[in-house]
């Protein structure tokens, strides 16, 4: 969180300068110590933090990848006429353990062409797909597995 602080000063000032860089440092171990006396914040959530960033960055690229792969079998259904679409309703259970990552699985679901979460309560999902190949590995997918990393890892997810 301090070097978030200390990010955020240099962005609002506009410029880096040593004068700004060294008044950053202060402002930012003030509020820092501020979140870690009377926030219950402590360093140990920093590295956490710290140490999933390699992990979201992991995440995100695989999100981009399965979108680009959806956005080219959805503009293949929509330019072959003769190919007949099988929409399904897909129900499935996860074995997340935190909210946080069923609701970031279920956009990642959302986000990506040709499936639509329809349901989630608690670790129940129905989702909507557009044809039968989307709904084959939903149950085991990869953000799935990505998350329950993440959530292995000790971190907020």
């Amino acid at each position: 969180m301090f070097v978030a602080f200390l990010v955020l000063w240099i962005i609002f000032n506009g410029r880096v300068t040593l004068e700004v860089l060294l008044i950053g440092l202060v402002l930012s171990a003030a509020l820092f110590a501020f979140c870690c006396r009377f926030m219950n914040y402590s360093i140990r959530s920093d590295l956490r933090l710290y140490h999933l960033v390699p992990m979201a960055v992991q995440y995100v690229a695989v999100l981009i990848m399965e979108i680009l792969k959806a956005n080219h079998q959805v503009l293949f259904f929509i330019l072959t006429p003769r190919y007949q679409v099988e929409p399904q309703l897909v129900h499935f259970t996860s074995g997340l353990k935190s909210e946080f990552a069923r609701v970031v699985l279920a956009n990642s679901i959302t986000l990506t062409p040709g499936t639509i979460t329809v349901s989630l309560e608690g670790n129940e999902f129905y989702v909507h797909c557009l044809d039968k190949e989307f709904a084959e590995g939903l149950e085991n997918s990869i953000f799935e597995e990505l998350l329950k990393k993440m959530e292995a890892a000790g971190s907020y997810v």
